[in-house]
């Protein structure tokens, strides 16, 4: 009998020990669950976008061929500012950016100096001081990108209009605008060209971005050496 009353006070003891254990298991805060992880937004360049820019231009220019096309080519170095405006669309597919762009842009890229026109290297008794200028800039061009979320970065070329003029002044021999030399002293056109470069866009809101951008614009049908011109730009763009 005693060893029957050992054991069932050893099952009480047990009992009351799981009873103390199990109350004192309640008492405890629940264990909080770890959120799950959230993803980074990746950023979205597919949109219309609109936008500003502006920078500086430099290169090389003939202006005799816009007086006549038939004088021996020279050359005069330019360069100036220039500042306008951006439209474009794009749309995103996996990591790549495929896009077409337009700007239109106010410009002040001039240089000026002394030339002997000749023709077939024979000279035409005449000296000018000339001065050649573009006033204005446009092109329309394709743009490949490659986005790494918000930076992209991309090729262009399309094609581009360059608004030139010259101005010459005789300061030796027959004066300028002697019919059969050089008629015409002045003329101003809008000439065709090329245009290619490259870039990086970073936007820095949902709607907002800023670019850096270079480009090169040869001019065609000026002769066997195309005018030239090389132009950075900064920019900021919104986009829809």
């Amino acid at each position: 009998m005693k060893s029957f009353s050992n054991y069932v006070g050893s099952a009480a003891l047990m009992l009351l020990a799981t009873a103390a254990t199990s109350a004192n298991a309640a008492d405890l805060p629940a264990k909080a669950y770890a959120p799950a992880l959230v993803m980074a937004q990746v950023y979205n360049w597919t949109g219309l976008y609109v936008g500003v820019n502006g920078g500086w231009g430099g290169g090389a220019q003939d202006p005799l061929t816009l007086v006549s096309n038939r004088f021996d080519r020279s050359s005069f170095n330019i360069n100036g500012g220039m500042f306008g405006g951006t439209i474009g669309a794009q749309i995103q597919q996996g990591y790549v950016v495929l896009g077409l762009e337009g700007d239109l842009d106010w410009a002040n890229i001039k240089g000026s100096g002394i030339s002997t026109p000749t023709i077939a290297g024979i000279g035409q008794g005449i000296t000018l001081n000339i001065a050649s200028n573009i006033s204005a800039v446009a092109t329309a061009r394709a743009r490949v990108g490659v986005a790494m979320n918000n930076l992209l970065f991309y090729t262009t070329g399309g094609a581009a209009f360059v608004n030139s003029s010259a101005n010459g002044t005789s300061i030796a021999g027959v004066p300028c605008g002697t019919l059969g030399v050089v008629p015409n002293c002045s003329a101003s056109a809008w000439r065709p060209g090329l245009a290619a470069g490259l870039g990086v866009e970073w936007a820095f809101m949902q709607n907002w971005s800023a670019k850096l951008e270079y480009l090169y614009i040869a001019v065609v049908g000026s002769g066997a050496s195309t005018d030239h011109l090389n132009t950075v730009r900064a920019g900021i763009n919104y986009r829809f």
